[in-house]
This record gives C-alpha cells, structure tokens and sequence, in this order.
C-alpha cells in the first residue's frame, strides 16, 4: 500500500505512515492507499511533520530524523518504528537536585581542585556556556553469559615444580645421597598436566544507551546512574529553563548498541579475571525497557585557551565525566 499523505511505499498492515507519521489505517482518502498514486515531489526532508500527542491531544512537531519527541504540554512521549509513530508507555525521570548553575559550578570545583596540583584551576577558568538538560536514554534489561577458557598458571607451575623435586630425590638416590655433582633433569611422567580452564559469567544490567546519535559523549562508561531512584516522568518537575531533549536512535537501534556494549563489558570481565583468555562466547538477551530523561548540567569551561566540557549529574550531583567542545 503506499501513503495517501506523502506516496511512501509501506506494509499492507501499516497503521501509521513512517515518513510523515499519519494514520493510514482509516484515512479519509482509502482509493488513495489501495492504488499507486501519481508520482509527486517528496516532502522537503528538513520541514517540521504534523502530529498529536496521544495522552493530551496537542500538537507535536518533530524535526526531521527525530524518532522520539515528547509534548512540551504533558511530557508525554512517541517514539517512530517499524509500524509509524506510537506513545511510549515506560517513560521516567531522574528528578534533579542541583537546581542552579551555582549549585552544578560547586561539584565541578569540587572536582577541579582535588589534590594539590590542581587547586586553583577553576579559579583560572572562565565559563563559557552553562545549560541544564533532560537528555533521553534507552534503559534495557540485559542478561548476558559469558564462557570462555584461561590457562591456569598456578596449576601449570604447579606441575612443573612437582617434576623438578621428583627429579631432585631420583637424582639423590643415583648418587648415593652423597651429592656427587648430580644435575637433575625434569622428568615427566605419567599424564601431562593441563591448565587449560573454562569458566561462565553470568551477569545482568540495566544499560542505558543514549537516544541523542551526536550526544555520544553522554554515553556512560565507568559511570552509573541512581536508577534505582527513578520516578514517572511528569511535566511538573521540570525547572524552568531546562530544557526536554528528543532523540534520534529508536528503541531499536538501542537494543543493538546494548548488545555490544554488554558484549564489551563481558569480554573485559573475563581478561579482568585471568590472562590468556580465548574461545570467549557470549550469549546476549536484551528485552523491552524504557525511556529515562536524565538531568544533566553542562558547563563549558576554558582555560588558557583550551577548553573543555563538563557534565554533572543533577540528580547525584556527581560529575559523570569530561567531554571534548
């Protein structure tokens, strides 16, 4: 069938277009959908779409490439898949606790001036742009397992001592017990000894993925969010001025990335755990999860020229970690 708005080609049981993002199930123009339509100009790529939010009704208007938009009325939430434009039912929040730029401008001093060297750098700082944004991130549930195998070296070691000593009292025994200038030679018998060893990880995350493509900075490495003390997303807790950032990586895409970065973290578990890893596997499940606004400063700092970003957590009040301009 194709679109009776904007003549894209789509699935016979689409409910909604994905390039304009209108219902196409009961259009009041049904010929349209049934039959190729004329060929027309496609709509310019960088021209705002119609839509409405489902939980109030109003207007929404997302960008081009924009796949999750939320109402700047209610906060509710769509996001664009394979089947067109539908709400997200999980959406939550980390509520913010550093509430001012001079609360966030306290932990990055913190920060700064922790050991002697560095005191005095945020003093010789100038800031240069400061915001408060709620930017989204895909939160999925991932169980993951790893097995792999290592070569134990304290067993092969092991072994290769015992065959030392044996050879040293077969040694002592041929010369009499005397000592007579014998030079012992590693004598192995019997099986050979194998320190090769498998092991299985096993682990499960919560791993948020950041729903911004040109935000991949915030993506957390060695940080982690208070998840534990997210809440519903509502409207209400937004302070004024921040802003409520959409996203452009659909919850699809997010599962893959969670993938991989599971996959990633697994791999390094095991070489954390023992050298000499191979035949490492892992097997990854990822389900549905939610959308996570997290409020975060950013504070563009510069000093003697160079200039470098920083993001605090304004619900942990923790800098999550520097980032390059």
């Amino acid at each position: 069938m194709f679109c009776p708005y904007c003549h894209r080609t789509l699935p016979d049981d689409a409910q909604f277009c994905s390039g304009c993002g209108r219902n196409v199930s009961g259009g009041s123009n049904p010929a349209a959908a049934a039959s190729p339509p004329t060929p027309a100009a496609p709509p310019a790529p960088s021209g705002p779409q119609s839509l409405n939010c489902p939980a109030c009704g109003a207007p929404l208007k997302p960008v081009f490439g924009e796949m999750v938009v939320s109402c700047d009325y209610c906060g509710g939430t769509v996001t664009l898949g394979a089947g067109g434009w539908k709400e997200v039912n999980k959406h939550s929040m980390l509520v913010p606790r550093v509430l001012t730029a001079e609360a966030a401008d306290a932990a990055i001093r913190a920060f700064i001036d922790q050991g002697f060297m560095h005191r005095h750098e945020y003093e010789e700082s100038r800031i240069v742009e400061q915001r408060l944004s709620f930017v989204p991130f895909w939160v999925l549930p991932v169980s993951a397992s790893t097995t792999f195998k290592y070569q134990d070296l304290a067993v092969g070691v092991g072994g290769t001592v015992a065959t030392i000593a044996g050879a040293e009292l077969l040694g002592s025994m041929l010369g009499g017990g005397r000592g007579g200038g014998y030079t012992p030679v590693p004598i192995f018998m019997g099986s050979p000894v194998n320190s090769t060893r498998a092991q299985t990880i096993s682990a499960t995350y919560e791993y948020p993925v950041i729903a911004v493509k040109g935000m991949s900075s915030y993506q957390p490495k060695d940080y982690k969010f208070a998840l534990e003390a997210r809440t519903f997303f509502d409207k209400k807790a937004i302070p004024a001025g921040a802003q409520v950032l959409n996203g452009d990586l659909g919850e699809d895409a997010a599962h893959h990335a969670a993938e991989a970065y599971v996959r990633q973290l697994q791999g390094e578990a095991a070489h954390q755990k023992h050298s000499m890893v191979s035949d490492l596997k892992t097997d990854v499940q990822v389900t549905d999860g939610e959308l996570l606004h997290v409020p975060i400063w950013y504070t563009l700092l510069e000093r003697k020229g160079e200039r470098h970003g920083v993001l605090i957590d304004a619900q942990a009040n923790r800098v999550i970690q520097t980032v390059a301009p």
